[in-house]
């Protein structure tokens, strides 16, 4: 139950007569309201192993997606940051595209997976034609989404320069309700909070190594490949609490100095929920996070770099930890779950509605109101 699936929830929620396609899935692994969807996979559920190495199967996930067939639909919503958008939907239906991003690895992150075969010429290059022929399927297929929605500026940005497509920017629902400031004001405690997976592209090694550096003290909580890389690299002063449970994670939100967030992300929930408990992020100030952090709620710096981020906490501690934290929250509830499914429900009842035709895909084929109407989703 990561942000993706936070946003799922929504419209399993709303539309709970569904189908909902996807590449694999674990049963119980997510929440009860997408668990009772009629769920629909593709035959990479039945490889051996998928849930460890799915990562290893990008190059045939095209052809997974290829495999699902939608008929007597009423309107497809994909919820894409690999190959969900390149659904073939019939012929009058519309689509709408949530768009966490364009396949990352075939565009923006492409010279950081190909540096993993540096020192491997030969997987290089063959890595390289890999992905010149994913970004070249990616960009056809964006034809087959009549409507894109983005998650953020920094996405309808990507949407625009990958594909050449307008787009319509949701930002994705924060739990408002449940992330929180503490009943009683307490004193913040003297460590510093990162939550996030243990992946490269997150940067935590440069939170732990500019903790390290000053004698911080930090506390990770996450889980993911990277970790004993980084555990090897932490200080004494770091502590790794690894998974937590959503309850565990506000706590930590709501007793931090501050939460350090090193990563560029498309979006970028986690700083939204510890601004919602009235904690301070400090925060690079490239991606999603330059839309949702602002100088009242912690600090933005400016370069991706271990020094930046050190340079950013000393500056931050000798200014007096400068933050308001009444308005952090009300920032935070800008992107609640009310507003996100408000937005959202509202821009796909405009659509199935809409009678405008859009270049290369057929007029919607519906005249009633979405309400009540059966329809499928790919997810």
């Amino acid at each position: 139950m990561r942000g993706g699936e936070k946003c799922l929830e929504v419209l399993c929620r709303a539309f709970p007569q569904a189908s909902l396609y996807t590449l694999i899935h674990r049963k119980g692994s997510t929440s009860p309201a997408i668990e009772s969807m009629a769920i629909r996979t593709s035959p990479l559920q039945k490889v051996p192993g998928v849930f460890q190495y799915y990562r290893q199967l990008l190059p045939i996930m095209p052809a997974a997606a290829a495999s699902w067939r939608l008929r007597d639909v009423d309107l497809v919503i994909s919820l894409s940051h690999c190959v969900a958008k390149s659904v073939r939907v019939p012929a009058g239906v519309p689509h709408v595209c949530y768009c966490f991003t364009p396949m990352r690895y075939a565009w923006q992150g492409r010279e950081a997976y190909l540096q993993s075969w540096s020192n491997r010429p030969i997987r290089r290059a063959a890595a390289g034609s890999l992905l010149n022929r994913l970004q070249a399927w990616d960009q056809a297929t964006s034809a087959r989404v009549s409507h894109f929605v983005a998650i953020s500026e920094t996405i309808r940005e990507r949407i625009a320069g990958c594909y050449d497509r307008e787009s319509t920017v949701v930002p994705p629902p924060v739990d408002a309700e449940f992330y929180h400031p503490a009943p009683t004001s307490t004193p913040r405690e003297d460590f510093y909070l990162v939550v996030s997976a243990l992946v490269p592209y997150k940067r935590v090694d440069q939170a732990i190594e500019a903790c390290r550096r000053s004698g911080r003290r930090l506390v990770v909580i996450g889980a993911g490949p990277d970790r004993t890389r980084l555990e090897a690299a932490a200080g004494p002063a770091t502590t790794f609490l690894g998974w937590q449970s959503d309850e565990v994670i506000r706590d930590h939100y709501r007793r931090c100095r501050a939460l350090l967030f090193p990563g560029e992300e498309d979006f970028g929930i986690v700083p939204v929920e510890a601004m919602a408990c009235g904690a301070p992020v400090i925060a690079l100030g490239r991606g999603g996070a330059a839309e949702t952090v602002t100088g009242e709620c912690g600090l933005l710096y400016g370069e991706p770099t271990t020094e930046a981020l050190a340079l950013a906490l000393d500056g931050w501690e000798a200014e007096g930890l400068p933050q308001d934290p009444e308005f952090a929250r009300r920032r935070a509830e800008t992107y609640a779950l009310p507003v996100f499914r408000r937005r959202l429900l509202g821009l796909l009842a405009d659509v199935a509605t809409s009678k405008e035709r859009h270049a290369g895909v057929p007029r919607p084929h519906l005249a009633a109101p979405v309400v009540g109407r059966r329809r499928r989703r790919d997810g």
